[in-house]
C-alpha cells in the first residue's frame, strides 16, 4: 500500500460539489494504483445506507467507497445527523442512533468535544487500512460563529495532517468574493493548510477564465489547480435533498407515469433511481394532489418522521387521492415509512417521532405499526413474490409491524417480509426497485409484451465513476495534488 498524506476538499459554502469531486478523486487515485478511502467526520442527510455489518452511514460516503471499489464502513462517516422534526435531528454515532437533539443544542452544546474525539478515532483507524484518506468537509470553512466547535472542516484537517483544497461553485456567481473572503477569514494556521483552489461547475469556454484564474492566485497567494466544467452528462447518486429540485414534478403523456409522493421528511429517494432511468417510465416527484392523481403508479417513499408525513398527506388532500387511486385499481406501493402509512394504524407510545401517540393509517393494507426506540439496520438478500431470482436490498427503520393476516411479499431466508394484495404492496426493504425482476413485475401490467430493458445499474455506475475520474484528470492538476501528498507524507 502506497503511504500518502491525507487530502481534504472543503467548500466556500454548501452545495459546491464537494461530494461529487471527492467521488471522482477517489476513483482517479484508485486508477493510479493507490488504495483510497473516503471520510467525512459529520454528515447531515436523510439519504443513508447500511454497511455490510448492519450499521448506518451517509449515502455519499457509501457512494465514494463504491468508487474506491471497497466496502463502506462507519469509520468513513462516524457521525450522521438525520433531520427528524422542526429544528431537530437524530444523532447517529458509529452507525447507531444515540438520541435526538435540537440543532441549537447540537451545534452550540458541549458534547461536540466527545464527538470530535470519536471522529478522530474513526479516521486514524481508517488510515491504518487505506491510503490516502480523502476527506470531505461540510458547508463553509469560514462560519466564524461556529468554527471553534467545528469537527468536520479545518480542525479535522489539522488533526488528520491533511492537505486542504478549497472548492468554489462559479455557477452560483460571486466566485471571487467567496474564495477571497473564505481564505481571508481563516486563521494563520488554517491558511497554511490550504494547498490549492478548485473552481467547479464552469459553463462555457474555460480558456475565458484564464485571466480570472491569475487574479485569484494573485489575490490569495494560492494556486488555482483546476477549473472543472459543469458535468451534466455524468451520473453520480445524490445524497442531499437539493437534488430533488432538479427532478421532474409533473406527469407526461406517452409513458407510464409513476408519482413519488414528495414528503416533507422524505428519505432514501435513491430507491427510485433505476426506475427513473427505465425508458418506459416517466417518474416524477410531487406533493400536488392533482398531479399525483394523473399517475399510473403511486409510490409512498421512506420517511424520517412517518407520523408528521402521514398528517401532511391528509392536510394536503393526497391521502384522498391515494385512496381513490386504490379504488380504481391503480398500483400503490409503500416503502419503509410509506409502507407503515398504508396500514391501519401507527402507534408511537414512546414518543419516538412526536407527541402523537396513535394515528390512523390509510387503511389499504391490514397492518399495525408500533414505533420503537431500537433501529433495524441490515443488508438483505431475498426473493420477491414467487420469482426465483435472488434480490438484494437493505433495511433502515424504527418500528415493528404486525399483521391481521399474512400475505407476504418477500422471502428472506426462512422469514417473510412485507405485505401484498392485488395492485398494492408494501415493504421495509430499501433498494428493492434496484432489482430488475421487481421493476418488470410492476411494468408488466402496462404492456402485452415483456420488454426487458437489460439495464445493468451497477455497470452504469462504474462507467460514470470512470467518466468523472477522466473529467477531473483532464481539468485538475492531479499531479500537483499527488506530489504534495507524497512530499509531505
Amino acid at each position: 500500500m502506497k503511504k500518502s498524506r491525507p487530502i481534504m476538499f472543503v467548500g466556500t459554502g454548501s452545495d459546491v460539489g464537494k461530494s461529487m469531486l471527492v467521488t471522482g478523486i477517489c476513483r482517479l487515485l484508485k486508477q493510479r494504483g493507490y488504495t483510497p478511502a473516503p471520510f467525512k467526520a459529520q454528515n447531515m442527510s436523510l439519504n443513508s445506507f447500511v454497511t455490510p455489518d448492519g450499521l448506518e452511514i451517509g449515502r455519499a460516503q457509501a457512494v465514494q467507497a463504491e468508487a474506491c471499489n471497497i466496502d463502506c464502513s462507519t469509520d468513513m462517516n462516524p457521525i450522521l445527523l438525520k433531520p427528524s422534526g422542526a429544528n431537530k435531528s437524530q444523532v447517529v454515532l458509529h452507525g447507531k442512533p444515540i438520541g435526538d437533539q435540537t440543532i441549537k443544542d447540537y451545534f452550540l452544546g458541549n458534547n461536540k468535544t466527545h464527538l470530535f474525539e470519536e471522529a478522530k478515532t474513526a479516521f486514524f483507524r481508517l488510515q491504518e487500512r487505506y491510503s490516502p484518506i480523502v476527506l470531505e468537509g461540510a458547508g463553509s470553512i469560514s462560519e466564524l460563529n461556529l468554527k471553534h466547535r467545528d469537527i468536520v472542516n479545518m480542525r479535522m484537517a489539522q488533526a488528520a495532517n491533511a492537505d486542504v483544497y478549497l472548492i468554489a461553485d462559479i455557477d452560483r456567481g460571486g466566485v471571487f468574493a467567496s474564495v477571497y473572503g473564505s481564505i481571508a477569514l481563516l486563521e494563520p494556521w488554517e491558511k497554511k493548510l490550504i494547498k490549492g483552489i478548485i473552481i467547479n461547475k464552469f459553463r462555457g469556454d474555460i480558456s475565458l477564465f484564464e485571466e480570472g484564474k491569475n487574479m485569484l492566485e494573485k489575490l490569495t497567494g494560492i494556486p488555482v489547480l483546476g477549473i472543472v466544467p459543469y458535468a451534466q452528462d455524468i451520473y453520480i447518486e445524490e445524497e442531499d435533498s437539493v437534488g430533488l429540485q432538479k427532478k421532474k414534478n409533473t406527469a407526461a403523456s406517452g409513458s407510464i407515469n409513476i408519482a413519488i409522493v414528495l414528503l416533507p421528511y422524505i428519505s432514501n429517494y435513491t430507491d427510485f433511481n433505476v426506475l427513473e432511468k427505465d425508458p418506459r417510465t416517466h417518474l416524477f416527484y410531487s406533493n400536488d394532489p392533482k398531479s399525483i392523481a394523473e399517475a399510473d403508479v403511486i409510490i409512498l417513499p421512506g420517511s424520517k418522521n412517518t407520523i408528521q408525513d402521514l398528517l401532511f398527506l391528509r392536510e394536503k388532500g393526497i391521502a384522498e387521492v391515494i385512496l381513490k387511486a386504490h379504488e380504481s385499481k391503480k398500483i400503490i406501493i409503500g416503502i419503509c415509512g410509506g409502507y407503515q402509512m398504508l396500514g391501519n394504524r401507527i402507534d408511537d407510545p414512546l414518543g419516538v417521532e412526536s407527541d402523537v401517540k396513535t394515528l390512523p393509517g390509510l387503511g389499504i393494507i391490514p397492518i399495525i405499526t408500533e414505533l420503537t426506540a431500537e433501529k433495524t439496520t441490515t443488508q438483505c438478500s431475498f426473493k420477491f413474490k414467487e420469482y426465483p431470482e435472488i434480490c438484494t436490498g437493505y433495511e433502515i427503520h424504527m418500528g415493528e409491524t404486525t399483521f391481521e393476516h399474512t400475505a407476504p411479499l418477500n422471502q428472506i431466508g426462512g422469514q417473510t417480509e412485507g405485505y401484498r394484495q392485488k395492485n398494492c404492496w408494501g415493504t421495509y426493504i430499501h433498494g428493492i426497485l434496484d432489482n430488475a425482476v421487481v421493476i418488470e413485475d410492476i411494468l408488466r401490467n402496462f404492456s402485452s409484451e415483456k420488454l426487458e430493458t437489460n439495464f445493468d445499474y451497477k455497470a452504469y455506475k462504474e462507467e460514470n465513476y470512470d467518466k468523472l475520474a477522466n473529467l477531473l484528470e483532464k481539468h485538475i492538476n492531479i499531479e500537483a495534488i499527488i506530489l504534495e501528498m507524497q512530499l509531505t507524507s
